[in-house]
């Protein structure tokens, strides 16, 4: 398992996370998703030989949430 950060743009309400974490939770291989709301971060645990970070990103930006970093 492997533990991934993402900082996201300012969020704007708390009905964000459980979108977020809703969508990332049913992705095959990720364990957990957590977001942060008053400092807009995600960490996610995963498994990589099912999953890629680059594949969690891109689901958070297609739900409208732009990772920074």
């Amino acid at each position: 398992m492997k533990t991934v950060k993402f900082q996201l743009e300012p969020l704007t309400c708390p009905s964000c996370i459980k979108k977020i974490e809703g969508k990332l939770g049913k992705m095959d291989g990720v364990e957990n998703a957590k977001v942060l709301f008053n400092s807009s971060k995600v960490k996610s645990t995963y498994d990589e030989e099912k999953v890629t970070s680059d594949e969690l990103k891109d689901t958070i930006e297609k739900l409208g949430y732009p990772v920074v970093s």
